[in-house]
């Protein structure tokens, strides 16, 4: 697809051209903090479950209220970038994001679990409007045929801010919490609420910075020139379409399915890791101690990603989504069936198998869409309220069967993925398409 610059750089030959890849590095920076911020959801779940005195259930009320913003807020964000550009959508994202960031500071003076889930809801709107608007631009920003390793290069960028994020959360979040349920039991009622209060008052240092961060990001997307896609007749068109028209497309219909069940395992995995490992069959570690192993396990995602980019030029998307996820049933099956250092490490590595799987299902999904591309994008961010469901579901199995045996969900979320590769991402027209 052509890449024209804006009016102004081409009315004069001395104009300056923005470079595609300086946008794609640009753009790879969005994708970076909203996966820093995604991932500290991982911390914030074990934080709050300890703070509040939460069941596995009502912790994995974080992610689905995370996750459950983007099935509510991906038509309206799909709107708004509609209306605003892809430009303008990913600062409107980032100020959004920065506005629930900021949220956690009067919800840790409230001490309310509600207040908490109310701002992590702002933070999440605002992150569904930057992959509403990031992650077709990424794809667009460039031919069709590397769209899936333009994505997964994007992704790995992503999954630098998902490994990063786990040790900072250890650090600054969970760095002070050193007493176990019982010791706190063992205390007066008076120190247990100052302990409680002091524990729920150490999200507000770094999620301030984090908004602050983002607002200054936001300055930095408005005030740079970004490459404008040859979409306007593409996007003129897609008005007289309906998201129904979208879905009669059945490659893009599997492919919400995919993200909502890959989403959905991702996440699930990632929530109960520090539980997991904390386990004494498992780990046995505290849960300062098993947020380095959660950064490995996102460590893994971005090493993948950045080797899946150069996989993806030379081999089918198709085959190797459908590879790697039956790689990480394996992976699951391996880990439900053992303990110690061998369930440690087989439910780490699955992060590596994860890696190219968001960006090829949601390339494969958008494929030949023309312009459906828009609607179809905001479809596939919706599906990623996988990441609500399929969490708070494991949570009701931890609490009935143990958190070791509740894998069995992810499992059969990499199950489907198999499928998805190997014939739901198939379009069913005559046009030839790349295996």
């Amino acid at each position: 697809m052509h890449i024209p610059t804006s009016p102004s750089s081409t009315s004069s030959p001395s104009a300056p051209v923005v470079n595609t890849r300086v946008a794609l590095a640009v753009a790879t920076t969005i994708f970076f903090m909203w996966g820093f911020l995604t991932c500290l959801n991982d911390i914030l779940i074990p934080h709050l479950k300890s703070v509040f005195e939460l069941n596995y259930t009502r912790a994995m009320l974080v992610q689905f209220t995370f996750f459950g913003a983007y099935f509510l807020m991906s038509l309206p964000a799909g709107r708004l970038v509609a209306r605003l550009g892809y430009k303008q959508g990913i600062v409107a994202g980032l100020v959004i994001a920065g506005i629930g960031a900021l949220g956690f500071w009067p919800a840790a003076e409230l001490r309310q679990y509600g207040a908490f889930l109310a701002a992590l809801f702002v933070l999440a709107t605002g992150i569904t409007v930057l992959q509403v608007a990031a992650n077709p631009y990424v794809a667009l920003l460039g031919p069709e045929r590397t769209s899936s390793s333009r994505l997964t290069l994007a992704q790995a960028l992503n999954s630098l801010g998902t490994a990063i994020a786990p040790i900072f959360g250890g650090l600054l979040i969970l760095g002070n919490t050193v007493k176990s349920a019982d010791e706190l039991k063992a205390l007066p009622l008076a120190e247990q609420a100052a302990y409680r209060v002091q524990e729920a008052q150490s999200v507000q240092g770094p999620y301030l910075g984090l908004a602050v961060a983002l607002f200054l990001l936001a300055l930095f997307v408005f005030l740079f020139r970004l490459p404008t896609l040859s979409e306007s007749s593409e996007q003129a068109d897609s008005a007289s379409h309906t998201y129904g028209d979208a879905l009669s497309h059945k490659h893009l219909l599997f492919g919400v399915l995919g993200i909502f069940f890959y989403v959905g395992a991702e996440v699930s995995i990632g929530s109960f890791l520090v539980n997991y490992l904390s386990l004494p069959n498992i780990g046995g570690f505290s849960e300062q101690q098993a947020t380095h192993y959660v950064s490995l396990y996102w460590t893994m995602a971005m090493i993948g990603r950045f080797a899946g980019s150069a996989l993806l030029v030379r081999f089918s998307p198709r085959k190797l989504l459908a590879l790697f996820a039956l790689i990480n049933v394996a992976l699951l099956a391996l880990t439900m069936g053992s303990e110690g250092k061998l369930a440690l490490y087989s439910v780490v590595a699955i992060g590596l198998f994860n890696s190219i799987m968001f960006p090829t299902i949601f390339a494969l999904g958008i494929e030949r869409l023309g312009p459906l591309t828009n609607k179809a994008s905001s479809l596939l961010i919706m599906a990623i309220v996988g990441g609500a469901v399929v969490p708070f579901l494991q949570g009701m199995l931890a609490d009935r069967i143990g958190v070791h045996h509740s894998f069995i969900l992810p499992l059969l979320c990499y199950g489907y993925i198999i499928f998805y590769g190997l014939v739901g991402s198939r379009i069913s027209t005559g046009v030839s398409q790349k295996d």
